[in-house]
């Protein structure tokens, strides 16, 4: 039965399907449930997160959920480039920025370079939790901590955008790796190499890292049904991670202008930007993304979503959609915007009958 792999059974659960752990308030404890108790692994992107607020994350989807479910932080959540950045380049980029601010009559933010890590606080509150699964992308936790959440139970999943990112992983003792192709929605989590050099599609992806790892791969990009679960699993996938297909469900935190974006016409012209948050996330094409080119040079992160987040704010109260980062993998083909759970019922009866033939 395609159901049983060496995923399934690692993280106890009754199908290979993963909610992909979309953070920013895209996640919600009822879509974690809903996923986690129709069979699959529920996920919930706890990045922006303070230890607080994980902790009481934590005791409410316990109170939601009997069945295994996934939390997931990003290990480098500062870029290294913060460390001094000077006043004069914050000042270039905000005259870049001005503009948009201007036609929406908003002040541009007081902003500040000085913004310490969350991650060593929110493994601390992870560890209080205590998750049957703990996710992680931009990079390779410490050994210590690894060596913490083996010592707890909790099982850990890796994400790679390329081989050696996957090779790495794997000597790290990640228990499984997402292989995230190019297709896939939202940033990008190279760790080992810039992004633009990380553009490796998931099905190459995945043949790539059969060849090379031992470890179970989740495939994750492009997935929005049943012959995509069918596809990525004839390539040697054990279980599929999709991301956008979740996002319009009901139960998920994006907005309902996100939602429409998302099964309108226009998510068919997606683009890989930095325009947005300062680290590069693929999203359907906005005014900001088409003006402010890759080469241009913008507030690294998260200093660039701080800057954005007014207008963020006033575009969503003023209806100025061309300003809003709305996130989307490649194939938004077939999306449907009906609850978690018919969402997870629709695709495993659509794999069952392509894979069990």
């Amino acid at each position: 039965m395609w159901n049983q792999s060496r995923i399934t059974e690692l993280l106890e659960i009754e199908y290979p399907i993963l909610q992909g752990p979309m953070g920013g308030g895209f996640s919600t404890i009822d879509l974690l449930a809903a996923v986690s108790n129709a069979g699959g692994l529920g996920s919930f992107g706890a990045y922006t997160l303070s230890p607080e607020e994980i902790l009481k994350i934590g005791r409410t989807i316990k109170a939601k959920t009997t069945k295994p479910y996934n939390l997931n932080l990003w290990v480098s959540d500062v870029d290294e480039s913060l460390t001094n950045y000077s006043r004069e380049s914050l000042d270039k980029v905000e005259v870049l920025f001005k503009p948009y601010f201007d036609e929406l009559s908003i002040p541009l933010p007081e902003l500040s370079p000085d913004i310490p890590s969350k991650f060593e606080n929110q493994m601390e509150a992870l560890f209080e939790i205590r998750p049957p699964v703990f996710s992680f992308i931009f990079g390779i936790p410490s050994k210590e901590i690894l060596a913490e959440c083996r010592r707890l139970g909790i099982k850990t999943i890796g994400t790679a955008t390329t081989v050696d990112e996957a090779i790495a992983l794997e000597e790290a003792g990640a228990d499984a790796i997402v292989a995230s192709g190019f297709e896939a929605g939202g940033h990008r989590p190279s760790f080992l190499r810039p992004p633009q050099e990380s553009f490796t599609g998931l099905f190459t992806l995945i043949q790539q890292l059969k060849a090379k790892i031992q470890t179970p791969v989740i495939a994750a990009g492009g997935i929005t049904n049943g012959r995509g679960i069918a596809a990525a699993f004839m390539l040697g996938a054990e279980a599929v991670q999709p991301g956008t297909a979740f996002l319009v469900c009901d139960e998920s935190g994006a907005s309902q202008a996100h939602k429409d974006k998302l099964l309108s016409d226009e998510s068919k012209n997606t683009i890989v930007s930095k325009s947005m948050t300062g680290r590069m996330g693929r999203m359907v094409k906005n005014r900001i993304s088409e003006e402010i080119k890759s080469e241009i040079e913008v507030l690294p992160f998260p200093l660039q979503t701080k800057l954005l987040a007014p207008l963020r704010a006033a575009a969503i109260a003023q209806g100025k959609t061309d300003m809003i980062n709305f996130w989307s993998g490649q194939n938004t083909t077939g999306l449907k915007k009906v609850k978690a759970e018919e969402l997870m019922q629709l695709l495993i009866e659509d794999a069952t009958k392509l894979l069990n033939r």
